[in-house]
């Protein structure tokens, strides 16, 4: 745990300085008359984020965290088994994304995921299944006017409906 502990924060940290390099591409202070640039929130996100890390580090060296103080094993038999299901679910999502679109992976993900892991009922994993790829498509689409993969062409006559809901 320990050594987890510290690989994980360098790790982060390293991802936040790229990220704070990356966003420096773009305008990150503030330009009168438009708002923050483009790489504002992405570069003062990774800075935070990197305070954190640093942060961690610290009570890691202090060994003040409990997983500083811990010398048990990182993950154990059960630990192990949830990443291989979850990490497969994900792995499930991205590859039915370009066949059914991002929502109906999505609808798949969360069906896989609170039914089968996370044992809940059929009706909150129907519901939840069902009605969250909904909102996201209504507030992605309709709303931000962002377009996400919608898949094979036999999922199109359903977001033609959906489309004319929002238009």
């Amino acid at each position: 745990m320990r050594l987890a502990e510290i690989v994980t924060a360098g790790v982060l940290a390293l991802l936040s300085i790229y990220m704070m390099y990356k966003s420096t591409e773009l305008d990150v202070g503030y330009i009168t008359g438009e708002g923050p640039g483009g790489g504002a929130w992405p570069f003062w996100l990774s800075a935070i984020m990197l305070i954190c890390t640093g942060i961690i580090a610290f009570n890691w060296w202090r060994r003040t965290s409990p997983p500083s103080q811990s010398d048990e094993v990182l993950l154990d038999g059960y630990g192990k088994r949830t990443i291989v299901l979850v990490g497969g679910g994900l792995l499930g999502f991205i590859a039915l994304v370009d066949i059914i679109s991002m929502y109906g992976a999505m609808a798949v993900f969360l069906f896989y995921y609170l039914r089968f892991l996370g044992r809940h009922s059929w009706t909150l994993t129907l519901s939840l299944s069902l009605l969250l790829p909904m909102v996201f498509f209504f507030f992605f689409e309709g709303l931000m006017r962002i377009t996400m993969p919608k898949g094979l062409s036999f999922t199109e006559p359903f977001y033609n409906y959906l489309y004319s809901i929002i238009y």
